[in-house]
């Protein structure tokens, strides 16, 4: 049976406080139901200012959780003030998100940029998650990634936000489409994954697991998806 990932990215959101509020409501729950962690691999991406913390609180609760960044510098250590290198993060998370759609839209960030980024995560062996939202992406990545150390999230551009997701059997044709090129690597589906729909994605042969945005802000709005996944 395939290991599903189930990643939150709460993007720009989300103090301290609420971060640890959220693992609390998140851990009320998660210890009540009977998920078999040997099936499924949850991983937080919280901001940078409280991944420390959430990791701490993790700890503490006794949770069995792993950390994503939501972004790393194209750069090693050095004179880049505002950035946070690969060597920072690994203290952190084993896994960083590198090329996201929003990322490319709100900071002009290019497939040369990304590929940077991937470059810093291999280097610090931290997993580069991979955001793609269309084939020629996938073609680009194919002499740069090392498939056991690498994950895809397939978000389709039309589906990020908007509450209208993919269709489980398109975005399976894509999925498989993707490992076609770039071999057997865990693929993902992200765009308005829901504790509704998450099943319909996961039940599918070649997608992987999930990337969910908007609806992992809420704890057990999150749980519901990794318990229905």
């Amino acid at each position: 049976m395939k290991k599903l990932y189930i990643i939150a990215n709460w993007k720009s959101n989300k103090t301290i406080d609420d971060a640890e509020k959220w693992l609390h409501s998140f851990g009320d729950g998660f210890n009540k139901s009977s998920i078999k962690m040997d099936e499924k691999k949850i991983i937080i991406a919280p901001s940078f200012t409280s991944l420390e913390h959430a990791n701490y609180c993790s700890s503490n609760l006794k949770l069995a959780l792993e950390f994503a960044a939501q972004n790393v510098s194209m750069f090693d250590e050095g004179a880049y003030t505002g950035e946070v290198s690969g060597r920072q993060i690994k203290e952190l998370a084993n896994y960083v998100i590198v090329g996201h759609s929003e990322r490319r839209d709100n900071f002009a960030e290019t497939d040369d940029i990304v590929d940077k980024k991937i470059e810093q995560a291999f280097k610090y062996e931290i997993i580069p998650i991979i955001c793609i939202s269309n084939i020629e992406q996938v073609k680009n990545l194919k002499s740069r990634i090392k498939s056991s150390k690498a994950v895809i999230a397939y978000e389709p551009l039309f589906a990020i936000g908007s509450g209208n997701p993919d269709t489980p059997e398109n975005a399976d044709r894509m999925c498989q489409e993707i490992k076609n090129i770039l071999g057997e690597i865990p693929v993902l589906y992200g765009g308005s994954v829901s504790r509704d729909n998450i099943k319909g994605f996961t039940k599918m042969l070649n997608i992987d697991g999930a990337l969910v945005g908007k609806a992992s802000l809420d704890p057990l709005e999150f749980l519901g998806i990794v318990n229905n996944a």
